[in-house]
Parts: C-alpha cells; sequence; structure tokens
C-alpha cells in the first residue's frame, strides 16, 4: 500500500501541471491573425500609373520587401515589344529570376534593377513581384501608349 501511494502521489501532483507555453485556442488563432495582418503590412505599397492607383497583389518576397525599403520611387516607363511597359529602378534589388510566362497584369522584376508591367505575355527569366488586379483590357488601355510614370509608395 506504501508502494502505491509513493507512486501515486508524484503522477497526482503532477497531473496538474500545464507548460508554461501553452496558449489556449482562442489566443493561438488571434496570434496567427495578427502574424497575417504584420505580414500584410509589411508588403503593403500603393504602385499608381499616371497617377491613377492600382489594386495591387503584391508577392511576398525578398525582392519585394527590397523595393519597399527604397521608399517613395517614381519610375519612368516605356513600351516595349507591344506588350509590356520597362523602366529602370535605379537600384538593384535581390533577386530570385526563375523562367516563366507571364500573363498581363504581372510586375516583375527584370534583371534586378528593371521594373517590367505586362499587358501581354512572354516569356523569360524573372522575379514576380506582384500582379495589376485588372483584366486585359483594362490593361492594354492603361498602358499601351509610348510612355507612363509609374509610382510606388
Amino acid at each position: 500500500m506504501k508502494k502505491l501511494l509513493l507512486t501515486l502521489i508524484p503522477l497526482f501532483l503532477l497531473s496538474g501541471c500545464t507548460p508554461k507555453d501553452k496558449t489556449p485556442r482562442n489566443e493561438s488563432s488571434s496570434v496567427i491573425e495578427n502574424e497575417t495582418a504584420d505580414e500584410e503590412r509589411e508588403y503593403k505599397m500603393i504602385l499608381s500609373i499616371d497617377r491613377q492607383e492600382q489594386n495591387i497583389t503584391w508577392e511576398n518576397n525578398a525582392s519585394v520587401k527590397a523595393l519597399k525599403e527604397l521608399g517613395e520611387l517614381k519610375i519612368d516607363m516605356h513600351r516595349y515589344g507591344g506588350f509590356e511597359q520597362v523602366g529602370s529602378i535605379g537600384h538593384t534589388l535581390v533577386s530570385n529570376d526563375v523562367q516563366m510566362t507571364t500573363n498581363p497584369g504581372d510586375i516583375v522584376l527584370y534583371s534586378s534593377n528593371q521594373l517590367t508591367i505586362f499587358y501581354g505575355s512572354n516569356s523569360w527569366s524573372y522575379t514576380k513581384l506582384g500582379h495589376i488586379n485588372l483584366n486585359k483590357s483594362e490593361l492594354t488601355t492603361l498602358l499601351d501608349k509610348p510612355n507612363v510614370e509609374v509610382t510606388i509608395k
């Protein structure tokens, strides 16, 4: 009996202990929500084309973070190939180029220092930065001209 009590008492005492870092379920979900909101804020930038603010879905990558860290940029872009606008960022950014076929609305980094916005498609090696949420017709109207001015802030 004595042995049984000596075995049961420590088990009984330990059963009331919980880890200090155990987070209740409702706090855990709010922590995840806060991390997601912080991440969205971290990559939140405003891109305007000829002073018209665009709805952009930015990628979550080192190139976008580096672009944001540059602060406000004004980029003079020119039409190239009849399917894209290209302009120098004026800085070299970290890149992770992969072979891809772009879609209308894609925003990519080319040669680590050129911003390219597509209103058509092209296959090449780029680092994707984001996507303008417009249809092809709207993009063509916005971008198919000799020059556009892009502001990122």
